[in-house]
């Protein structure tokens, strides 16, 4: 017996007046007498539902223990529809569309556009503009390796480039920064690691099982962290970047350098993502101070330079 059609069946009676036994068995792929156990064995759970025989007869709970859809607030409806739309289109499966169709059951007639208007105020696009497009494909295995404690199997590359195929014991799927990472316990390396996406190839789930091991969730929020490892170094940028630069700091950090240029406090940190950042402004921005870090840009845009005049 599937605890996930007893779920659905209860659903359905708390959404509907009343619905036949041979429309559940019909919807379920089941014989009635299955539909019968299903609704005894609900009963005994203490969810009263009683029969109707007769024309227009069938299941139904008793109307004293439905409950009142009205305990949910439009502001609360239209929040978990947005959550749940937004995660079904990156994240595909039956247990978001059962969840959309459990919460939409909810929802009383004379405030369902009010609520779809105010659902759609919102949208939450998980989905890449472009790039990887294994992503999608990606999540769902890892999602059914998570719910089947199932190992995963791929070729990772690190930083600097270096590549090793890594087995791994997936706990938990992350987005952060507009970017899919999921957290696992890598045998390679024997201890837990945080793995983006977009940096594997060739991912597949294992045959073998796992026993779950004791388990503390990534820490995500690095902002105290950042703060003590970033500097302020002095730039100058054209104003056509403007919009760029503020990707990485607010408009407080700006300050006018005539009509076309601003010189701007921006927070850096001296490593390869940092000054990577720089040098995708192009010739739109000239680091002026510190000193050390302007010699370094030069330095690397030489170098970049001599591989052109090869």
């Amino acid at each position: 017996m599937k605890i996930d059609r007893l779920v659905s069946i209860i659903m359905m009676l708390l959404a509907k007046e009343r619905i036949g036994a041979q429309e559940l068995a019909d919807m379920f792929e089941v014989s009635p007498r299955t539909i019968y156990r299903d609704i005894d064995t609900i009963n005994m759970a203490g969810i009263p539902i009683r029969s109707i025989s007769g024309a227009g007869g069938g299941f139904e709970i008793m109307q004293n223990y439905k409950m009142d859809k009205n305990v949910f607030s439009t502001a609360d409806l239209s929040a978990i529809l947005m959550g749940l739309s937004s995660l079904s289109d990156m994240i595909r499966g039956n247990e978001v569309i059962n969840a959309l169709a459990k919460v939409k059951s909810f929802i009383p007639a004379d405030r369902a556009k009010e609520i779809e208007l105010k659902a759609n105020q919102i949208c939450i696009d998980l989905s890449p503009w472009m790039g990887n497009r294994n992503t999608q494909s990606y999540l769902e295995i890892i999602k059914t390796a998570l719910q089947d404690c199932r190992l995963v199997s791929f070729e990772y590359t690190a930083h600097h480039g270096k590549k090793a195929i890594r087995t791994v014991e997936p706990y938990q799927l992350v987005l952060k920064s507009g970017h899919w990472y999921f957290h696992g316990y890598c045998y390679m390396r024997k201890d837990f690691r945080l793995f983006r996406l977009s940096r594997i190839s060739n991912l597949h789930m294992k045959e073998e099982y796992f026993t779950p091991r004791d388990y503390s969730k990534p820490i995500l929020d690095f902002e105290e962290v950042l703060e003590t490892m970033q500097i302020a170094i002095k730039i100058r940028v054209h104003k056509s970047i403007m919009d760029r630069v503020l990707d990485h700091c607010d408009y407080k950090h700006f300050s006018p350098d005539g009509d076309e240029y601003y010189i701007v406090d921006f927070p850096f940190i001296e490593n390869e993502y940092y000054y990577d950042i720089l040098l995708g402004f192009g010739d739109k921005c000239e680091c002026l101070e510190p000193l050390y870090i302007r010699d370094e840009m030069k330095r690397r845009i030489y170098n970049i330079a001599a591989i052109y005049e090869k």
